[in-house]
């Protein structure tokens, strides 16, 4: 960040409004984000432990899936917490530090989330199209490189990401009107030239989206091609059904990125975007590891025994 006085930079402070525009409903929204952290962080250690601990499920889709478990826990904990300070107190105020660390690790997430769906709809590709030679391929050899190039893809551009807003000036008190430190609040608030912050959101921003939906995308065409032209409608019906839980998450986490990518940034539009924002941040990551429990018969089986164990 280009400040020319060591001492101005300690005055440079964030506030988060946050949903400070509701106050009648802080308890109540306080309840509904703490129950929702909870469940996230119970469902998705659950889910780590679960694999982790069944021999069964120690196959590349649940490692996989493991990771994107753990990530979704670091993400939810990096956002949830300060949004449940925010909602009972009075100061809202943030450092730039920590408002920057907050970004680097949201942004790290949400990129090693959107690589691990990629990798998962690869991962599939492999499981419908080359059965055969699917633990060859996906080998954990394999699977080890595949998840140490998302964490570097995401420590990589979320790095970026904070370098461009750190060359950024800010002055004084700069009033976000979100409940996170996320890109566009901290740019709208900046009083200087945002040329070069924009230039890589948009660059690093679209590269990363369009990336990522063209392996799904390319993924899924073979597998659909694949499974049309079997015989059996009980093995499509079968290959449709291990792609579900993957399909659902990828709707919903880039459904929402792109419903936010639309919204004008007008005063209008705030509401909408915190709206879009907890949903991207604090639904997502509760969801993910609910739609696969839920709809992989492997998980909910390791599970009965569990608590028929107890």
């Amino acid at each position: 960040m280009v400040i020319s006085d060591r001492n101005q930079s300690a005055l440079v402070v964030f506030v988060l409004l946050g949903f400070s525009d509701y106050p009648e409903f802080k308890i109540f929204l306080f309840l509904i984000f703490l129950a929702i952290y909870v469940i996230t962080v119970m469902s998705n250690l659950g889910m780590l432990i679960i694999i982790i601990l069944t021999p069964k499920l120690h196959t590349p889709m649940y490692f996989f899936l493991k990771h994107l478990s753990f990530v979704d826990f670091c993400y939810s904990t990096a956002v949830t917490p300060k949004l449940l300070e925010n909602l009972v107190a009075e100061d809202r105020t943030m450092s730039i530090t920590t408002c920057m660390i907050q970004f680097f690790f949201t942004a790290n997430c949400a990129l090693i989330d959107t690589f691990i769906l990629a990798v998962m709809a690869y991962d599939r590709f492999v499981a419908i199209c080359n059965p055969l030679l699917y633990m060859t391929i996906m080998s954990q050899k394999r699977g080890a490189l595949l998840m140490a190039a998302a964490y570097s893809w995401g420590i990589l551009f979320s790095l970026l990401f904070t370098y461009s807003l750190l060359v950024l000036s800010f002055c004084g008190t700069n009033i976000i009107n979100n409940f996170l430190c996320e890109y566009s609040g901290i740019l709208s608030v900046s009083c200087s030239d945002k040329h070069f912050s924009e230039m890589i959101l948009f660059i690093v921003g679209n590269f990363n989206m369009l990336s990522t939906l063209i392996v799904i995308f390319t993924s899924y065409i073979f597998i659909f091609v694949t499974v049309m032209k079997m015989q059996s409608a009980r093995g499509r019906h079968k290959a449709f059904s291990t792609c579900a839980s993957h399909l659902t998450a990828v709707g919903i986490f880039y459904g929402t990125v792109l419903f936010l990518y639309c919204i004008p940034n007008t005063k209008k539009s705030w509401l909408t975007a915190k709206v879009g924002s907890v949903f991207y941040t604090v639904i997502i990551p509760m969801l993910n590891p609910l739609i696969y429990g839920a709809r992989n018969r492997d998980v909910k089986e390791t599970i009965r025994k569990l608590m028929n164990l107890k």
